[in-house]
């Protein structure tokens, strides 16, 4: 009780189905630094991340929790080693972006599922003056499935302005046990 501002105090939340959770609401001007974050749902898109930069009603990132850190599968995490984001074999997700805010910002997690889901997280942030010139950081999921005949799958769009493009994650996840998942992305 006596940390102080910012100490969650409990080092887990339970987030009741259907529930947004606040994991975080920051005023001030600086940057986030770092997340870390595991969940006791199962594999797959139940949770779902959103970031809104210096007091946006409408949120810059909007992604499962699981696709925003590159471990999207059904049946079970996998390890991921990045500069950006590293998933470790027990479902500990971190990501390292760093992402610059000039009056505050706001992230929550949203439960989609009909049980409860234990949350633990730690979002790391730096009180610093923010370049002007600094970008917000975005993320967009799109989902396809299954994709129509000969149709395309858009992977971002919508973007206008200066930025910079740093990646897609993809998760192709098959239907049947007859197909290995090999051959040409179009």
């Amino acid at each position: 009780r006596d940390l102080g501002v910012g100490w969650k105090i409990s080092p887990s939340v339970n987030i009741a189905p259907k529930e947004v959770f606040t994991l975080a609401d920051v005023r001030g001007e600086g940057s986030v630094k770092h997340i870390w974050i595991t969940d006791s749902a199962r594999a797959g898109r139940d949770l779902i991340l959103r970031i809104y930069w210096d007091g946006s009603d409408s949120p810059s990132v909007e992604v499962p929790l699981s696709d925003f850190f590159a471990s999207a599968s059904y049946q079970e995490y996998r390890q991921i080693s990045s500069l950006a984001v590293c998933v470790n074999p027990k479902k500990g997700m971190n990501c390292y972006w760093e992402m610059p805010y000039r009056s505050g910002f706001r992230m929550t997690v949203e439960n989609l599922s009909e049980s409860y889901v234990t949350v633990y997280y730690q979002i790391d942030c730096e009180k610093k003056k923010t370049d002007p010139s600094a970008l917000y950081f975005h993320a967009q999921f799109r989902r396809s499935n299954p994709l129509p005949y000969k149709k395309c799958h858009t992977i971002i769009d919508g973007v206008s302005g200066n930025g910079k493009y740093v990646g897609t994650y993809i998760y192709w996840g098959v239907k049947n046990n007859g197909w290995w998942g090999e051959g040409e992305m179009k």
